[in-house]
């Protein structure tokens, strides 16, 4: 099952075994100035640099405000609970991890690793999609008493980075119906503007996987919520299905949805927005 996200004292620099989810009432204070280094190590936050910069090659960085003008964001990301929840981390999905964001490696590579993340990520979000309990008898005639799914669940991709997870939802799922939702930025004024969406007819009946890989700002993923909503979905029946998410970009969907859920790998200020360029073969 996946951990729910803890907002620890610092963020980590990569994303680190987390611990239990905590209530707003149990929000780590802010560290005392002159502190101790952080610990690098699972377990525990490793620290940024105390201006909130993040180390990366032009393009792939990010300076933050000075920490007094963050503290809004951190408030609210510590009261996000259970509806933000991480994939526990290991050595394995680290790999994958730094091979995604790595601008040497190769598109064979990046593909390869993208597809296992995206495997592992679309499992732990069946896994939270309801079962019910069955029994089967097994070829030499005893009885098992197992699950499986109960019916009425779909996917929805937004185009075009998130049709990049089809494939690992209908290798876990053949037989799953897969909406699609095209939803591009305006040019002048850089709103999330939809253009296209297609749904199964009896959508607002079904558990919704919604699908993209890169949590930036939110915005795209809002805009896919409230097309759903217009269809009769409801958020508590949405679960956003993505590979690295940024604090904004989980705080702005959880602030809109309060009851919408978000699996990710990873939360961190600097997300991989080349995903889709590189996925597809046009960066």
């Amino acid at each position: 099952m996946a951990k729910e996200l803890r907002r620890p004292d610092t963020m980590p620099c990569h994303n680190q075994q987390l611990a239990p989810a905590a209530t707003a009432s149990q929000c780590p204070e802010p560290a005392e100035p002159g502190g101790g280094p952080g610990q690098d190590q699972v377990g525990g936050p490793a620290k940024l640099p105390a201006n909130g910069a993040v180390a990366g090659p032009a393009g792939d960085s990010a300076e933050g405000p000075p920490p007094e003008d963050r503290e809004p964001e951190d408030l609210s990301f510590c009261q996000l609970g259970p509806q933000l929840k991480l994939l526990p981390m290991n050595d394995q999905i680290r790999e994958l991890q730094t091979i995604i964001r790595d601008k040497t490696a190769s598109r064979g590579d990046f593909m390869f690793s993208a597809d296992r993340l995206i495997r592992l990520v679309v499992e732990e979000g069946l896994n939270q999609l309801p079962y019910k309990e069955c029994t089967v008898t097994t070829p030499t005639g005893y009885k098992y008493e197992g699950v499986k799914f109960e019916k009425g669940n779909c996917g929805v991709s937004i185009m075009r980075s998130g049709e990049a997870m089809e494939q690992g939802l209908r290798d876990c799922c053949r037989s799953i119906r897969i909406g699609k939702i095209l939803i591009q930025s305006d040019e002048e004024t850089q709103r999330a503007k939809v253009y296209y969406a297609k749904f199964p007819p009896d959508i607002y009946r079904r558990k919704v996987l919604l699908m993209y890989p890169i949590l930036s700002t939110g915005n795209t993923v809002i805009e896919a919520v409230k097309v759903l909503i217009e269809h009769g979905v409801q958020p508590s029946v949405i679960i956003v299905l993505s590979l690295f998410s940024t604090p904004h970009g989980a705080t702005s969907i959880i602030q809109e949805f309060p009851d919408i859920t978000i699996l990710t790998t990873e939360v961190h200020p600097v997300a991989p927005t080349h995903f889709g360029q590189k996925y597809f073969g046009t960066d």
